[in-house]
């Protein structure tokens, strides 16, 4: 499968030119992309448009490595557009309403009520807008209602869309655009807090700031190990071919990451396009956000069961994890030694960019990321992840409580000048924690649950090609 003439790709803003256009340096993880004579005029400013088989291996090649993305309103629409809406949905049909409103009755839409407690409501607005109903007489959850659904589309996408979401007329045909790479099999966009009356309160401003479903401003092949590792579902478009079974019914929880994950093991892409938005009407009452976030959390064993090799709470590499061990130690010859290893890191990253100008000076710009990216995983274990040895270990090492005091604060001094939120500092600060409580109490309780420490356990990996990476400050699910 080739992408076809026309298909423009633009590098990423973080992906280097060197050398005067002999050279790329950038993606996840960070590579040395040398171009042939044969490649180099294929690259037009930051762009590469498709019109022969070179230029299709080359952006191809940009796109897998993360070095670029499409331009998406450059590209057409596939050839067959035709798509069907599935929306599970379970009581609450004035979301429902809202929803079908905002899809309007260009496509056929197939509601799957999950065994709602007050039925007729639900069907009621099913009917009014007129969509098909499916009626499930038990509870299955989230991932076998989208299936139930599934099984009855016979367009060649589907779009699966929660019943709290809404939709703005651009998303869903802008989305659509990025399957004239015969490689996608997925779409997702950006995902917002829906305003509503409730929202305006502490809890609804930190979640429109920080929502786990939010994957940011930039666009990103979604793959596990790089800065966008997962993809919501709550909307989704998907090629009906693709999917090869749906979702897996056993979870209640992170079906929507395993989807994902098995899409990608067999050879398909998924994009991430932050351009359009679907607006979410997230959790803003206090115990219905922190239970929410906590089950987020106790996705965690079953992904590692079934995706051992892509799960980990930290994801280093040799050099860095020394390099962290050696700060969390607070010993006399921590810093020597910290120091010791960034040098001998930014000369073997440096000898792999021989050739190129001033290797030495890139060498220590990637070096500083990747120190940068394993520190803030670190903060993230102690915080996060594994914040019940932390509460532990603050009882008897003044070691930890110092550690733990600095991983705590310093996230949230890095965060909150860039998130433009409308909470304070404490506030936002507060929220954090809780938000990193939870979520860790979930992954704990999965662990305990499963007898396996698996979901807990970082990664050591071999040293990426150009040594730190953005990969290791963010490809992690959350």
């Amino acid at each position: 499968m080739t992408l076809p003439p026309g298909f423009v790709v633009a590098l990423d803003r973080d992906t280097r030119v060197l050398d005067g256009g002999r050279a790329l340096l950038g993606g996840s993880p960070v590579r040395l992309l040398r171009l042939t004579d044969r490649a180099r005029p294929l690259l037009t400013g930051r762009t590469v448009t498709v019109r022969d088989p070179a230029g299709a291996f080359l952006a191809d090649r940009l796109l897998e490595s993360g070095m670029a993305h499409p331009v998406v309103d450059a590209l057409p629409l596939a050839a067959d557009p035709r798509y069907t809406f599935v929306v599970p949905v379970r009581d609450r049909a004035g979301a429902l309403d809202r929803l079908l409103t905002s899809i309007g009755t260009d496509s056929p839409v197939i509601v799957v009520d999950d065994a709602s407690l007050r039925r007729t409501p639900v069907e009621a607005v099913a009917a009014r807008h007129g969509a098909r109903f499916v009626a499930l007489d038990v509870n299955v959850g989230p991932a076998a209602a989208r299936n139930a659904g599934l099984r009855s589309v016979t367009t060649p996408y589907v779009v699966f869309v929660d019943s709290d979401v809404v939709l703005t007329p651009a998303t869903i045909p802008t989305l659509l655009r990025h399957f004239t790479d015969p490689r996608v099999a997925m779409a997702v966009p950006r995902i917002t807090g829906l305003v509503t009356p409730l929202s305006s309160g502490w809890i609804g401003r930190y979640e429109h700031t920080r929502s786990s479903l939010d994957l940011g401003s930039r666009p990103a092949q979604v793959r596990p190990g790089t800065p966008v590792s997962w993809a919501s579902t709550a909307c989704t478009v998907a090629r009906t071919d693709a999917l090869r079974g749906g979702f897996d019914e056993r979870l209640r929880v992170g079906e929507d990451v395993d989807l994902g994950w098995r899409v990608i093991k067999d050879g398909w892409r998924v994009r991430y396009e932050p351009s359009v938005h679907a607006a979410h009407e997230h959790r803003v009452r206090f115990e219905d956000w922190f239970v929410r976030k906590a089950e987020y959390g106790t996705g965690a064993h079953p992904l590692a069961e079934r995706h051992p090799e892509f799960i980990a709470p930290a994801v280093l590499a040799p050099w860095s994890t020394v390099l962290v061990l050696a700060l969390l130690a607070q010993r006399r010859w921590s810093l020597p030694l910290a120091g010791a290893v960034c040098g001998v890191t930014v000369l073997r990253i440096a000898r792999k960019l021989d050739g190129t100008e001033h290797p030495v000076r890139l060498a220590s710009s990637l070096m500083a990321m990747g120190a940068l990216g394993a520190v803030s995983q670190t903060s993230a274990l102690l915080t996060r992840h594994w914040w019940p040895l932390t509460a532990l270990g603050c009882t008897v090492s003044r070691r930890v409580r110092r550690a733990a005091a600095l991983a705590a604060v310093s996230d949230i001094a890095l965060e909150y000048p860039r998130s433009r939120t409308a909470l304070d500092p404490v506030r936002y600060g507060v929220a954090r924690r809780l938000d990193d409580l939870a979520y860790g109490a979930g992954v704990w309780w999965s662990a305990l649950k499963g007898r396996s420490t698996a979901a807990l356990r970082p990664r050591i990996r071999g040293s990426a090609r150009s040594g730190g990476t953005r990969a290791e400050a963010h490809g992690r699910p959350r």
